[in-house]
């Protein structure tokens, strides 16, 4: 393995990461779960084996690779933080290619209530999609049942234990809209605004918090903070402007906002007419 990250002549395409496959989806009834589906007798899939990766993730370590592994349910995730301990306990911080090294699960959609606090306790990033709780709400009650639904896309709890998280869109598997994905957040409610039974609300991020999620905490996970991810003095002017203020407007109104400006690196790329 190489160490240190590859960027792209203009900078802008950082690669410094490899991303692993713990499970399948809820929706196929691929995500490994602990306990049998509520609608069928079986508790998905696992794609790795221990021996074989723990060995990959001590050698990335080493290397100084960061690693984003794809897991949904809790026994998959449950399985990758245990995966995850072993290898930070088998490799001495000094023998790290880099110390602190923001490894991260992705999805992290269904966990075990007893595991959200070892998220912070590693060190471990958690990169969530807010729309999988706005698209999966008309099948997940099914899947899971009432009970799990605890310890499904807890964003709030896991913030409250400390846990980062980096919000994304998880495109093309859904739009890719980023204000589709902030509304999201902050409702927690499809684009209806319905929202199914026992979905926990009180899960949604306030706006500022959300705003981060998607700003500067995907430029810690990436190790970027120092050039992107904030308007701030000495950093790359990236960001965009909207038609309407996200964080003031009525939650169902975010929707139906459009960037009307955007620039990246301090060059005007888009403009709404141009």
């Amino acid at each position: 393995m190489a160490s240190g990250p590859s960027l792209s002549e203009n900078g802008r395409i950082q690669t410094r990461a490899v991303k692993l496959y713990m499970d399948g989806a809820l929706g196929s009834r691929g995500a490994a779960l602990l306990d049998p589906y509520a609608d069928a007798p079986t508790s998905g899939l696992l794609m790795m084996k221990r021996a074989e990766t723990s060995a990959f993730l001590e050698r990335a370590l080493k290397a100084g690779i960061q690693i984003n592994t794809h897991a949904i349910g809790d026994k998959a995730n449950q399985m990758l933080l245990d995966w995850y301990k072993d290898a930070f306990d088998a490799v001495d911080a000094a023998d790290r290619g880099v110390e602190n090294p923001r490894w991260r699960i992705e999805h992290a959609q269904i966990l075990d209530p007893d595991d959200m606090d070892r998220f912070a306790e590693m060190g471990v990033i958690a990169s969530m999609q807010p729309s999988h709780a706005i698209g999966d709400l008309h099948f997940a009650p099914f899947r899971l049942g009432q009970e799990r639904l605890v310890g499904a896309y807890a964003w709030k709890t896991l913030l409250d234990k400390g846990t980062m998280i980096v919000a994304g869109s998880d495109a093309p598997v859904e739009r890719g809209d980023p204000m589709i994905e902030f509304y999201a957040a902050v409702g927690r409610m499809d684009l209806n605004g319905f929202s199914a039974q026992g979905w926990h609300p009180e899960q949604a991020v306030d706006r500022m918090t959300a705003l981060k999620m998607f700003t500067l905490w995907p430029a810690v996970a990436s190790f970027q903070e120092d050039e992107i991810g904030s308007i701030t003095v000495g950093k790359r002017a990236d960001f965009s402007a909207f038609s309407k203020d996200i964080m003031r407007v009525p939650v169902a109104d975010i929707p139906q906002t459009h960037a009307v400006l955007t620039i990246i690196d301090g060059e005007i790329v888009y403009r709404a007419g141009m």
